[in-house]
């Protein structure tokens, strides 16, 4: 087990539901989050490894290795000056939303999250790409790019590190971001202030907090939350020990696939019968738009459709809701998406034993 200090850990949310506190994990419900179209910071979910401090915005800095110039550090007062700076809309989400559902299939291992660890957010700072070409990184040869946070120690590693392919980094329109701002303010430390990576389309694991380098390499990182955590494994890998041997095996998660959730479903009694209002939000995979929205309250025999209220730019998630008449006292209502390459949530998923990217259709009782 690796020490960590948690005598300087910040004060966190008090709208959450607490997960754990050391690390701090929480989650705010899925009923509060659907009600706003861009997250409010008490409302933004944590997802810890370690201890969360209140570190020196201008005292801290990066550093970039892999190029000619050898290592190449950078302020912040650096990169919000020497840079254009750039804003994007984008949803984060947790590899382990739904893990709660997936543990009643059968037990997996991890923290036991509802549905509400996802956020959408405006995210500010300066494009990857055009940093990693101010430090005249070498292309050639390298495929992937290693990033790392060593702010702190973590519970399975020294340090946090993941990686995201070098392809996506410097993709002019693939908006990966080191950022420092979050609906136009300074992040908070819960969110990784001063600096954190904004990878929009890929899962929360691969947006490091707190990030302080970056290099350059053929390979994928090696730290523990790349190479040994945030896989799907195969149904007939059941426990730590089958594990072991077969992590290499099977591909670190970028995209979290194709979800929806049924947020709250509320019952309005009438002189005419009763009418369910039914809230929700989607997510799409990787940059395919989620183009429509379908309920059922009959076990998914007919299917009706619900009005998407909010999408924004390219990377958001997706709110939705609809008002169905004619519902008895008490039911299950279901959701399913469906993007604009024809991809439909289907109504189960296989079970895997990290308990991640948990997507068959939403559901919830009334």
């Amino acid at each position: 087990m690796i020490a960590m200090d948690y005598s300087r850990e910040v004060p966190h949310s008090e709208l959450l539901l607490v997960r754990g506190t050391q690390p701090f994990n929480a989650e705010p419900l899925a009923s509060a989050l659907v009600q706003f179209a861009i997250t409010p910071d008490d409302l933004v979910y944590c997802r810890n490894h370690g201890p969360v401090e209140d570190l020196d915005h201008d005292a801290y800095a990066m550093a970039v290795e892999g190029g000619s110039s050898g290592i190449v550090r950078y302020s912040m007062a650096d990169l919000e000056t020497k840079f254009e700076k750039y804003e994007v809309v984008a949803a984060l989400q947790c590899a382990g939303n739904r893990r709660k559902e997936m543990d009643k299939v059968k037990k997996v291992n991890g923290i036991l999250w509802d549905d509400g660890v996802v956020c959408n957010a405006r995210w500010g700072g300066v494009r990857l790409r055009d940093v990693l070409l101010d430090a005249n990184v070498e292309l050639e040869g390298n495929s992937h790019v290693q990033f790392a946070s060593h702010v702190t120690p973590c519970e399975d590693d020294t340090c946090y590190g993941s990686s995201i392919p070098l392809e996506k980094a410097m993709d002019e329109e693939g908006d990966v971001l080191l950022a420092w701002e979050m609906n136009g303010e300074y992040m908070s430390p819960d969110r990784g202030s001063p600096l954190r990576l904004v990878v929009p389309g890929y899962c929360g694991a691969r947006w490091v907090k707190w990030i302080d380098s970056i290099r350059l390499s053929s390979d994928e990182s090696p730290n523990y939350y790349q190479a040994r955590d945030y896989k799907i494994l195969p149904p007939e890998i059941e426990s730590k020990a089958q594990a072991a041997s077969v992590w290499s095996k099977y591909p670190s998660i970028n995209s979290l696939p194709l979800n929806s959730v049924v947020a709250c479903a509320t019952l309005r009694k009438g002189d005419l019968g009763n009418t369910l209002l039914v809230k929700g939000y989607a997510s799409q995979h990787i940059d395919a738009r989620i183009v429509a929205i379908e309920v059922s309250v009959d076990d998914g025999i007919l299917w009706h459709p619900a009005h998407i209220t909010y999408q924004e730019g390219r990377w958001s998630w997706t709110l939705w809701e609809v008002e169905l008449p004619g519902v008895e006292e008490h039911g299950t209502v279901y959701s399913r998406a469906i993007d604009e390459r024809g991809n439909m949530q289907q109504r189960e998923c296989k079970w895997n034993l990290r308990g991640v990217a948990f997507n068959p259709w939403g559901v919830r009782k009334w």
